[in-house]
């Protein structure tokens, strides 16, 4: 059992869990408790990390055979919770090996829904998308450079196990991937305030893709300026915008209602 928080193997989580660099630099994201665990694919499990009360109160089921499969590393609570990005950690953690998809990978949909975020900052933003993305059907997820690192704690727990099945990518140039998008016949469409019309007025039964900016100052006029429609959310009130989640959200499910979803 590893009992001291100044452990090697437990700097080098709670580093993984602080610093995106590090994730970059080894390609390995940290995962919390036992539905994380349960949904990782057991080939991209790299190491685990559980409390002696977890493990017991596993033997006998699903969980602790899936334990025996992986190999896992024995913990205090006290080393646990040094490595928990959370403040009630429950009994396990793992690392696990990023997925590896690019944009081709993402195209093999074809007339699939895409997502095309332009540096959205907000952890809980990109998780939520993701994990609704993949309860909408689409296809994949694009995002600018300046994006949040996906792989941030608060990102994983907010995609509620989606992180393992919805295909991502990160691109540098934004203006030649959605150049790419048009070249396969994928319809783009901004959110955008300058929209004339509401975004249920088009036909998304084909493929499409749908651009949502930054929280606070929206598309870039430039990546604006690539989409073939400006579309817009009828708002009452006084209200201007929508969160960037909820937002994508309408969209998604619009294109998926019309599929007969």
């Amino acid at each position: 059992m590893i009992t001291s928080i100044s452990n090697a193997q437990v700097k080098q989580v709670c580093a993984y869990v602080q610093k995106a660099k590090e994730r970059r630099k080894d390609r390995i994201f940290v995962v919390e408790g036992p539905k994380m665990f349960e949904e990782a694919p057991a080939e991209r499990i790299y190491k685990v990390y559980a409390t002696q009360s977890f493990c017991d109160k596993h033997t006998t089921d699903g969980m602790g055979a899936k334990l025996k499969e992986t190999g896992f590393e024995v913990v205090s609570d006290e080393v646990l919770a040094k490595m928990s990005d959370t403040k009630t950690p429950q009994g396990i953690l793992c690392l696990v090996k990023w997925p590896e998809y690019s944009l081709e990978d993402l195209l093999l949909r074809k007339k699939g829904v895409f997502v095309v975020l332009e540096d959205l900052q907000d952890p809980g933003n990109l998780g939520t998308i993701i994990r609704t993305g993949e309860g909408a059907g689409i296809a994949g997820v694009i995002m600018s450079g300046n994006t949040v690192d996906i792989f941030n704690p608060k990102t994983i727990r907010a995609t509620m196990g989606s992180i393992y099945r919805v295909p991502f990518v990160y691109v540098q140039d934004m203006a030649q991937a959605i150049k790419r998008l048009k070249r396969a016949d994928i319809a783009v469409y901004a959110a955008h305030l300058k929209g004339e019309q509401y975004y249920d007025a088009f036909d998304y039964t084909k493929g499409c893709a749908f651009l949502i900016g930054n929280e606070g100052n929206g598309l870039k006029e430039e990546t604006a300026l690539l989409a073939d429609t400006y579309v817009k959310i009828p708002m009452a009130g006084q209200v201007e915008s929508l969160n960037a989640a909820i937002a994508t959200t309408l969209f998604m499910y619009e294109a998926a209602r019309q599929r007969g979803f």
